[in-house]
């Protein structure tokens, strides 16, 4: 955990999903720096452990609750430290499910939480950044969006790359209020309840039992060996947002991979459609309206 700082621009930070991984690591982290926080869960009696802190305050919130409840949340969050300086957007599942099986009904659940809670929580918050011309949004990707060739975690990784790409846009779109924002994707992280919630079987199917059952052992063999390090990872997030530390005088990054594999991960999908516009590009090119 990094060492408690002086600042004389304290950060209000409102962060969802914080009862476990990440989102609670993040929690501490931003204390240990002296800042603000507003921690939120789905369930309150599952955030009584952070240490107790005039800078702490707890709230109860499902992202999945709609817009309008949302903002009344977020009105009770700002009345709390006068404004909310980063929000991140950290609460998220996996549905782990082959798509046939899954079809469109756990895509829908899949991006209930992971992407239109997103764009609630974010919404939301927005109104009050553009007052002050000033504010971080958090996106917590997932290096999944740029592996998506790993059977059940279709639904996953769409939902993470649908953030990625809403946060580019965002980017652009909020440039001008001077408030930015940070994708960050992390990849293997040892983290508890990453893979708690079970493979989805009501709908199976015969001819994918191979598959099935070849796709949960990979996740039993991995889980418990993530080498990255959550305190870490989260401990350069908020170097990031504060411009200090490893982050101090370097260019604002708007996509923030986190370990060795999201790393890798991007690389190889780099050198994949490098690889194919470079064996194709006469066909794509010959594509034009011919005006002669």
């Amino acid at each position: 955990m990094s060492v408690t700082t002086e600042s004389s621009s304290t950060l209000v930070w409102f962060i969802t999903g914080t009862s476990s991984g990440m989102g609670n690591c993040l929690v501490r982290s931003v204390l240990a720096r002296g800042d603000k926080v507003i921690a939120t869960a789905r369930f309150l009696h599952t955030i009584q452990d952070f240490p107790k802190s005039e800078n702490i305050r707890l709230m109860q919130l499902d992202v999945t609750d709609g817009f309008e409840k949302m903002k009344e949340k977020v009105a009770e969050a700002v009345q709390q430290f006068g404004r909310i300086d980063v929000v991140v957007n950290n609460a998220g599942i996996a549905v782990r499910s082959l798509l046939e099986e899954g079809g469109s009904q756990q895509c829908r659940e899949q991006f209930e939480t992971n992407v239109f809670g997103v764009l609630d929580v974010t919404s939301a918050v927005l109104p009050y950044m553009r007052e002050r011309r000033s504010g971080t949004v958090v996106l917590l990707g997932s290096r999944s969006s740029w592996k998506a060739d790993i059977p059940v975690e279709g639904f996953y990784s769409a939902s993470k790359a649908a953030v990625r790409v809403l946060g580019e846009t965002l980017s652009v779109e909020l440039k001008e209020f001077n408030i930015r924002v940070l994708v960050v994707e992390p990849g293997a992280f040892r983290t508890k309840n990453i893979f708690s919630r079970p493979f989805y079987e009501g709908n199976k199917i015969a001819d994918y039992d191979a598959l099935r059952e070849h796709a949960e052992g990979l996740y039993t063999k991995a889980d418990g060996h993530q080498p990255g390090d959550p305190v870490k990872a989260m401990d350069v997030v908020v170097d990031v947002v504060q411009g200090q530390g490893r982050a101090r005088g370097k260019r604002w990054p708007t996509i923030l991979p986190l370990g060795m594999e999201a790393e890798q991960a991007i690389r190889n999908k780099s050198e994949v459609m490098q690889e194919m516009l470079d064996d194709w590009k006469d066909i794509i090119r010959d594509t034009r309206l011919d005006e002669s």
